[in-house]
């Protein structure tokens, strides 16, 4: 819960850059990093809802041992939102809320997992912010999702969700060019390899729980890909995977024991996914549990007559490869000191106070609405490989019972 005092100031020497040193930059477990370093001494931070009170008030204590301390001083720590509504004075009405919970718990009309119709109901107009991905519930659920988005368009909330990258400065320029040269995207190929060695949480090595890694986690590159390629057509949605008990699924370097984690429920070493856009252009992705140690191998490539607009590395140092008409060899941009994270908040922020002194600079690039959208294809990815993989099995005992 997060109030502020008075309109902000858009200052370059206000941005601090992300400390990175290994795939992407770390974030504490609220997302407010970004907020110390917009607001400064302006953001108050009237509450933290979690149900690990005990330790929401370690990482409080630690917020008031530093240099943000005038924003978490008189933060109060409450185990439910409706523990913070009964006492809630009207000083403490927030001017925003940053849902951090995790996506299990959020994303649906189920009562305990409605958090965002709860913000709607005891704090009409307040803007949120939302991690993503919106939800990992079952993919039945997904029409609350869409519910709950019509519910905050209609009720005129201002609301982003945290697919940061979109705000990166090397995927607006990307953007810019498609758009000064008048292009129509024809295709975008997304690769998403993790490095599955630093992964020591048992939750995400479990669909039952994570809802497995195209969901969890490359639903940053699915988003990319609707980002540039549009609306998908989610009856063309084809996919493939590798399954951990298949010879080529054999890992070496695991950190947790998989053995504790149901074989059903097991995730994918690759999945790999095609699919058709509204606009007839085509696109692909491959997430891929493989690499070692700790740095992960993304990138996208877009395509359109005559242009390759190649984005790699996005989370720690990205750069952008352009190929145009004409020449043959691509053009590399970098962007030292990039924080899309930042960026990502500043301008919820500066909408939140009508900052009009760049309209076009402060505009959310991911809403609800079309956050669900992607977490649809990702659950459109899921299904998918999973029927192949049904398809494949059942072909198998066909032919073995013939052999018999």
């Amino acid at each position: 819960m997060v109030s502020s005092r008075r309109p902000s100031e858009r200052r370059l020497s206000d941005r601090r850059p992300s400390g990175v040193s290994s795939r992407r930059p770390s974030i504490d477990p609220w997302r407010l990093i970004p907020m110390d370093n917009k607001l400064g001494r302006r953001l108050k931070v009237v509450a933290l809802i979690d149900p690990a009170i005990e330790r929401a008030t370690a990482v409080l204590q630690k917020k008031c041992d530093s240099f943000v301390v005038s924003a978490y001083q008189d933060t109060r720590v409450f185990k439910t939102l409706e523990d913070f509504v009964k006492s809630m004075t009207p000083k403490d009405r927030p001017r925003a809320v940053i849902v951090g919970s995790p996506p299990m718990f959020r994303g649906s009309l189920q009562p305990g997992r409605d958090i965002e119709m709860q913000i709607l109901k005891h704090f009409p107009g307040v803007a949120m912010f939302i991690e993503k991905p919106i939800a990992t519930g079952a993919p039945h659920e997904i029409e609350d999702a869409f519910t709950i988005a019509q519910a905050i368009s209609e009720s005129k909330t201002v609301c982003s969700v945290g697919y940061m990258l979109r705000y990166l400065k090397a995927v607006q320029m990307m953007k810019q060019i498609i758009e000064e040269n008048n292009l129509t995207v024809m295709a975008t190929i997304a690769r998403y390899a993790c490095a599955y060695e630093a992964i020591a949480k048992p939750d995400w090595w479990d669909k039952s729980k994570s809802a497995g890694p195209v969901i969890e986690q490359g639903t940053h590159f699915c988003d990319l890909s609707r980002y540039f390629g549009g609306e998908v057509d989610i009856s063309t949605v084809s996919a493939h995977s590798l399954e951990w008990d298949e010879n080529a699924g054999s890992l070496s370097k695991i950190s947790i024991d998989e053995s504790k984690i149901a074989p059903e429920n097991r995730i994918p070493r690759v999945t790999t996914a095609t699919w058709k856009y509204d606009s007839g252009a085509v696109g692909s992705f491959t997430h891929v549990v493989a690499l070692h140690d700790s740095n992960y191998s993304c990138e996208l490539e877009v395509y359109a007559d005559g242009y390759q607009l190649k984005l790699v590395n996005p989370y720690v140092q990205p750069v952008l490869f352009v190929r145009r008409p004409g020449d043959e060899l691509e053009q590399a941009f970098r962007f030292p000191d990039d924080d899309p994270f930042f960026s990502e908040v500043s301008n919820l922020i500066d909408i939140i106070e009508d900052i009009e002194e760049d309209p076009e600079a402060a505009q959310i690039l991911s809403t609800y609405d079309d956050a669900v959208r992607t977490y649809e294809l990702t659950w459109a990815i899921r299904e998918a490989s999973e029927r192949s993989r049904a398809a494949k099995l059942q072909a198998s005992a066909k032919v073995a019972k013939g052999e018999a």
